[in-house]
């Protein structure tokens, strides 16, 4: 009789114990659901086992922090005071961290050149600082003191080296039969995803309060720092690695300098074909700067119609969102044909758009000219890092990555310096976006149409 109740009272407890577990399985399975869906779209073909995988997740938990300080400090330097304040605060911004930023930015990837072997070290690094300048920015935040400015521009600097890291990693973590613009394009699309999914939350923190969005980024940046030693160690190794110059041949070196470069037989030149596709790229990345801190300024004062500031600038930014994802993809279906006519390309559509926006301004114009733009700049990247995998050997690969991502950055920086002083005139503001396209749509039209007609068997030379 007691053995009877023990029993049934132990099938009952094991009944409700299992009706909890189930309820706990439930409850879980939204995120490890979630999260066993991620691992396995980052980790497919081979992705997991090269270690590309792991690099994919660590670009979304990048671009997941640095939206996090973006909509923090959008809404300290921008939001925050009227049109006219905010164009002054904007532009000492721009004064305090750009400035600075342009003499850093072209010395961060030859310093990282000389540190090859530390890469998991110099990405976890760049995630540490991030953290903690975000705090510090909270505090500025709160206090209003000007320690913002110089850690913003310790944010940018320690952005920019990441950037600069991750290039030279991509080419270590290739899987077999896995093309440089297929990996580019998954890495660039996930930190595009992350970035759609943490600018709603970061906007929801920032309603809790201020400094919330930093807290946020600083939780983020700490996960990035610790999943960056997760990496493969054979991202430190740069066996076999050189020095790219970033000229069309040899040529171009001039000075006393040339011939004990010459001496150095790893040491050669990107070939042509790169250079010509690095300006176009150039006229594209400085375009978007430029429209980023136009339009910003200029739908704050003339927002689209029947719209608020912040839908108006939404609305573009959820545009060029989609059209830079959309780019990405294509790029990765074409994978790497005829790189320069996708260039000169995509160049000459951004340039028709953009006289057209010009010329019939107006807020479906504006929004278009926002997608196609986000478009271009992704898929003429992805056919610039083609040309990188096809014309430049693999001695010097991924210094030519780290130094042209450099360039493009200085060239973003100068248009978003452009766009903070004109006058708020949609028409006349959109023309001049559009000369610097057609200049460098121009510039490099003959010699990539020239690389492609030769079918870019052309090798770069010995310097």
């Amino acid at each position: 009789m007691t053995a009877d109740r023990r029993g049934v009272r132990g099938g009952g407890a094991g009944r409700v114990g299992g009706a909890v577990r189930s309820v706990g399985r439930a409850l879980h399975f939204p995120v490890t659901g979630a999260a066993r869906g991620i691992r396995r779209a980052t980790h497919a073909h081979g992705a997991g086992e090269s270690g590309l995988g792991k690099l994919i997740e660590l670009h979304a938990v990048n671009g997941a922090g640095d939206v996090m300080i973006t909509v923090a400090l959008a809404s300290t330097v921008f939001f925050s005071v009227p049109t006219a304040e905010a164009r002054g605060r904007v532009a000492l911004y721009l004064a305090i961290t750009m400035a600075p930023f342009t003499v850093l930015a072209p010395v961060i990837g030859p310093l990282l050149d000389r540190l090859p072997h530390g890469r998991r070290a110099a990405m976890a690094g760049a995630m540490l600082a991030r953290a903690l300048l975000a705090l510090v920015i909270s505090g500025a935040v709160a206090s209003g003191s000007l320690e913002l400015y110089p850690a913003a521009l310790g944010v940018l600097v320690a952005s920019k080296a990441y950037g600069v890291v991750r290039s030279a990693v991509v080419p270590r973590l290739l899987p077999p039969r896995f093309s440089l613009v297929k990996a580019n394009s998954r890495v660039t699309l996930a930190g595009l995803l992350a970035t759609g999914v943490a600018a709603p939350v970061a906007a929801g923190l920032h309603k809790v309060g201020d400094p919330w969005p930093l807290y946020g980024a600083f939780v983020i940046f700490v996960g990035g720092t610790l999943l960056s030693f997760s990496l493969p160690p054979k991202v430190d190794s740069a066996r076999g690695e050189g020095v790219a110059l970033l000229a069309a041949d040899e040529q171009h070196l001039h000075g006393p300098r040339r011939k004990a470069q010459a001496k150095r037989p790893g040491l050669r030149t990107v070939g042509p074909a790169v250079i010509h596709a690095l300006g176009a790229n150039a006229a594209l990345r400085c375009l978007s700067g430029f429209l980023i801190f136009f339009l910003a300024f200029l739908l704050r004062e003339h927002p689209l119609t029947g719209e608020s500031a912040a839908v108006s600038l939404g609305i573009v930014g959820v545009a060029a969102g989609v059209g830079n994802a959309l780019g990405t993809a294509v790029g990765a279906w074409l994978k790497s044909r005829a790189p320069e006519i996708i260039i000169v390309t995509v160049v000459a559509v951004v340039l028709g758009a953009a006289i057209v926006a010009a010329l019939f301004f107006g807020a479906f114009l504006v929004a278009c000219l926002a997608a196609v733009a986000g478009f271009a700049q992704a898929l003429a990247k992805l056919a610039l890092d083609a040309l990188i995998q096809r014309d430049v050997p693999e001695l010097v690969r991924t210094s030519a990555f780290a130094r042209s991502e450099t360039l493009l950055q200085m060239a973003w920086v100068f248009g978003g310096a452009v766009g903070i002083v004109l006058p708020l005139n949609g028409t006349v503001g959109l023309l001049i976006g559009a000369v610097f396209v057609a200049v460098g749509w121009l510039t490099t039209l003959k010699g990539l149409l020239a690389s492609a007609r030769h079918g870019g068997h052309a090798r770069p030379r010995v310097a």
